[in-house]
């Protein structure tokens, strides 16, 4: 037991009670003031106030709830009293208090964070589409670190909908062929069928299609040949049922702007990157870096294959300042570039995302989760954090490399994920995290964790790399613990590395009967403790895991033998890479290694950067460690054919960041939503009245810097509207775009240690579920100083007893002897 104290300066009265008590001594020399010393170290000690913490189970029989009640307009897709008998249910067993959102705007984001952390549990009735306000997937993390349950209660879909929308970019490049994605989604997931009808700038092109599926994309490609504004609509014309005909349409509007000016410093002017280039842009393509003349009226600077003597260094902080300043950089290797081009250490170097040292792949990471979904995770309230657990570790950024496994085990172990994934697919993850929502409760009694790791073995026999095994568990393993032990073993000696994730539950079987925990006694006999994580419900397991890709080797360290390396897009939400889905494989490539701060966006499957970017200053720069597609290497002539040149395409654009031309005034506004603003920026290159009108109507332009102004513009009708010959797109309020039930937030959900149900199901689990979400452990403290003061006075009272038994036996003794004397007279 720890005993500390409130007022540890009291202890300072001890001083003078030590000083009078010695005097006392030496005056008197007798064993009461000792007694009475005593007696003041006691009551000084309770001055004092020690005490001590205890930790104690705390339950609320009646949970605090927070129901937000969605009744915007995109509920119409549900019954209209969805969630009133659920709130009435609520309110007469626990303290409930009701929010109800209305209107077409749902910000439900709000209402989370608002209510988070304040001892509430959460419970959203809603389809899950936020439009407004506090991003929704930030908010639930929010409430999971404020340790706020928040659980979603999704309705029964009454009618279907269906919505379109048009993707792309609104700024565009003159003579440039141009892809725009037209999403359709639909509430349910039954068959339907419409007419898609097009119009680019009045020219209609109908198509009919289908889809069985929430949401399908239909790819088009335009070319604008004149400049300034032009538009595209599209409107769908649906066979079946569809609730509301406002979201069939959807207007976008683009400017096209001349295409903007490039350098391009290359030997090969012939190249398949020169001719896409070339394609694209306004190139100025020049053999010697010295001949590109004056490279601020660029936008971007290419230096392909150059070596590094071909720079002097005045050239060096020129290209160094034109990047700082604003100005894009791509520089594209080969045979004299980067580790052959000498860059190591050059000035050059110093503003590239990479250093030309070769990167160490040590064979990548393969990562097994084995989880537990025996019957007694349900039983004991811990299914739900297990499975969220898994989804949040899959979710690290250091395993976007990783191969990964699923294993689950009740009785057996069987493997979930069919194989490893490669994580650096988005689709993988959401597929295992599918695969993971899924999971149920075996209905085999048994824990056994020994054939969940048989499995494992067998997965990861014969992989080579870093190899990984995660278990997550309550814990109850008692009947299976020695064969466990045995199987953990031998992954071990496969040089696997072991972390056990205990989820803490009233699960008897996870201790024995001296309460030593039987996953913590496992990691204890393979030497892992530093690996064994108990943590309670509705934490999270922080396990760090480090980069197996970017670590330097020795300086000489040659390629690998020319051989087939396929690309993967490590990033692929990136602007860059985004649109692209590369097919294709290089025979070739430049070692490099990432700089701290530098994020990669495609790599070879063996680990190797490819493409690598960064800021420096206000510029951009992209590190493409292969070459042009031709010349003496030819490593990656099939990048630059069909789709797969959408990579070089989206670099350069990357690159330029904003492809117009700073010259007389410039206008910038995003298309928006009906009843949504949408904030404009004019800047005045040249001299002039800043003056803007919309429909014909002045804006009010307030400076914000340097030539630079702003306003916000909110047109009350939908349509294309004028800017001064700048065009906006007002489409359908942002309320309609999403339609059924958003079931991307489900993990997130899980993750706050909250659950999903039906409305059947909320009545008749939620509150159970609250309650057992209520429980939690609490330190509190608990006050010695009545204990130490009762044991003041039973001292000063045994002192007192024992002087007075002293004194009657001498008064006894004392009239013993005077009445001897008497009768002896």
């Amino acid at each position: 037991m720890n005993v500390a104290l409130e007022s540890p300066e009291m202890l300072l009265l001890i001083i003078p009670v030590i000083i009078a008590g010695f005097y006392l001594l030496r005056k008197t020399k007798t064993k009461l003031v000792e007694w009475r010393m005593l007696v003041a170290f006691l009551l000084v000690l309770a001055l004092a106030a020690p005490y001590t913490t205890v930790t104690q189970t705390i339950s609320e029989e009646d949970p605090s709830l927070v129901l937000v009640l969605d009744r915007t307009e995109s509920m119409n897709l549900f019954p209209e009293d969805t969630g009133t008998g659920l709130y009435e249910a609520l309110t007469a067993d626990t303290p409930t208090t009701l929010v109800q959102l209305t209107g077409e705007k749902t910000s439900l984001g709000d209402a989370v964070v608002q209510y988070s952390g304040l001892g509430n549990q959460i419970v959203l009735v809603t389809d899950g589409n936020n439009n407004d306000g506090k991003d929704l997937e930030e908010a639930l993390r929010f409430a999971r670190d404020a340790d706020t349950p928040v659980y979603l209660v999704q309705p029964e879909l009454e009618t279907n909908d269906l919505s379109v929308e048009v993707l792309g970019d609104k700024t565009v490049v003159v003579d440039n062929q141009n892809e725009f994605e037209i999403v359709v989604r639909q509430a349910s997931e039954q068959s339907v069928s419409y007419l898609l009808e097009v119009s680019v700038d009045g020219i209609v092109t109908p198509e009919r299609f289908s889809q069985d599926t929430r949401n399908n994309t239909i790819l088009i490609n335009q070319t604008f040949t004149t400049l300034g504004a032009h538009n595209l609509s599209v409107k769908i014309t649906p066979s079946g049922e569809d609730f509301n005909k406002s979201n069939n349409e959807f207007y976008k509007s683009f400017y096209v702007i001349p295409k903007p000016k490039i350098t391009l410093v290359t030997a090969d002017s012939s190249s398949p990157l020169a001719s896409i280039l070339g394609n694209l842009y306004e190139v100025s393509v020049v053999n010697d870096y010295s001949g590109a003349g004056n490279i601020t009226d660029s936008k971007a600077l290419v230096l392909d294959d150059q070596i590094i003597g071909n720079f002097s260094e005045a050239e060096m902080k020129e290209i160094k300042n034109y990047v700082s300043n604003g100005g894009g950089l791509i520089v594209v290797g080969g045979d004299k570039a980067y580790n052959y081009g000498k860059y190591l250490n050059s000035s050059l170097e110093d503003v590239l995302p990479v250093v030309s040292k070769p990167s160490e792949f040590k064979g990548g990471r393969k990562l097994v989760l084995v989880l537990d979904i025996s019957p007694s995770t349900a039983a004991h309230g811990t299914l739900g954090d297990i499975l969220s657990n898994a989804i949040f570790i899959l979710r690290n950024d250091n395993l976007k490399d990783a191969n990964v496994g699923i294993i689950a085990f009740g009785s057996v172990g069987y493997d979930v994920s069919e194989g490893f994934l490669y994580m650096g697919l988005p689709q993988n993850l959401a597929l295992l995290e599918d695969k993971i929502e899924q999971l149920i409760p075996s209905e085999e009694s048994e824990t056994s964790l020994d054939q969940g790791l048989a499995v494992t073995k067998e997965m990861l026999e014969g992989e080579d790399g870093e190899l990984d095994a995660i278990i997550i568990s309550d814990g109850g393993i008692e009947d299976s613990y020695d064969a466990s032990l045995e199987a953990a073993k031998e992954l071990q000696d496969m040089g696997v590395n072991l972390y056990f994730v205990h989820i803490r539950s009233s699960a008897p079987s996870q201790a024995d009967q001296t309460r030593t925990l039987y996953a913590e006694k496992l990691m204890q006999e393979l030497g892992l403790q530093n690996n064994y994580l108990h943590i309670d419900m509705e934490e999270r397991a922080n396990i760090v895991f480090e980069d197996t890709v970017a670590t330097p080797e020795d300086e000489g360290e040659e390629p690998e033998d020319p051989g087939t390396y396929m690309l993967l897009e490590y990033s692929p939400d990136h602007f860059i890479t985004k649109s692209v889905n590369l097919t294709t494989n290089i025979t070739g490539y430049n070692q490099v290694t990432p700089k701290a701060g530098a994020e990669r966006l495609v790599i070879t499957v063996t680990g190797q950067p490819v493409l690598t970017t960064w800021r420096f200053g206000l510029g951009r720069v992209a590190a493409f460690s292969t070459d042009n597609g031709d010349g003496n290497t030819r490593w990656a002539s099939a990048l630059y054919n069909g789709s797969n040149s959408r990579l070089i395409s989206g670099m350069a654009n990357w690159a330029i960041g904003n492809p117009q031309a700073e010259e007389g005034a410039v206008v910038e506004a995003l298309d928006t939503w009906l009843g949504t603003p949408s904030d404009l920026t004019l800047i005045m290159y040249d001299e002039g009245i800043p003056q803007l009108k919309l429909d014909g109507t002045q804006i009010d332009l307030a400076l914000t810097g340097r030539n630079t102004y702003e306003a916000s513009v909110n047109p009350d009708e939908i349509g294309i509207h004028d800017i001064s010959g700048y065009p906006l797109a007002v489409n359908y309020p942002l309320e309609y775009r999403g339609v059924g039930l958003n079931n991307d937030i489900k993990p997130l959900i899980l993750s706050t240690g909250g659950e999903i149900y039906t409305e059947k199901e909320a009545r008749a689990f939620l509150l159970k579920d609250a309650r057992q979400n209520s429980e939690r452990e609490a330190t509190e403290p608990v006050s010695l100083k009545v204990y130490v003061l009762l044991a003041a006075l039973l001292l000063y009272l045994g002192e007192v007893l024992v002087r007075r038994i002293r004194e009657m036996r001498k008064l006894k003794q004392a009239q013993g002897e005077t009445g001897a004397e008497e009768a002896g007279a």
